[in-house]
């Protein structure tokens, strides 16, 4: 399976590019792991709701022109559904047995994603009603796939 995580932004911080390093390692004996940054808007801090829907269209064309057609793409989205690490286990396995090799799953910028992201994706999941930095998204999203294949193998993994 290969999965691949479409974010905004750089990752700046070494503790969690340091922890992202770890489970991408780890991942490597289930999937292909590939993260594909773009670039975040640079934008100022008080933003008109209208500016804010420009900065989310632009990074959302950067988004889209990273998508492939025959990827399934998975946005985090704070409106999405929640699911346990049991039911994306379930996903993960259920779009492998039905040739769905290709997930992709998209992490906005600091102010979510545009709408024609969220239109393009198969899928909105959401982590929690609580607001995350996108970047340590990042590595909630790389450890929960991890825990995912885990799950799926009937492997040891702590609760």
């Amino acid at each position: 399976m290969q999965i691949t995580i479409v974010t905004v932004g750089k990752l700046k911080e070494k503790y969690l590019k340091e922890g992202i390093e770890e489970y991408s390692k780890r991942l490597t004996a289930y999937c292909k792991l590939q993260v594909v940054e773009v670039a975040d808007e640079k934008a100022p801090e008080e933003l008109s709701a209208t500016e804010m829907e420009q900065v989310k269209r632009k990074e959302g064309e950067r988004i889209l022109a990273q998508l492939k057609p025959d990827q399934h793409v998975i946005a985090l989205a704070i409106d999405g559904q929640m699911w346990s690490s049991e039911k994306l286990a379930a996903e993960l396995d259920r779009l492998a047995t039905y040739g769905k090799s290709q997930v992709a799953f998209v992490i906005g910028g600091s102010l979510g994603l545009s709408a024609e992201v969220l239109k393009r994706a198969d899928a909105q999941l959401s982590f929690s009603k609580m607001t995350f930095p996108h970047q340590l998204m990042r590595l909630i999203l790389v450890e929960q796939v991890y825990r995912g294949f885990r799950i799926v193998r009937g492997e040891p993994y702590h609760k």
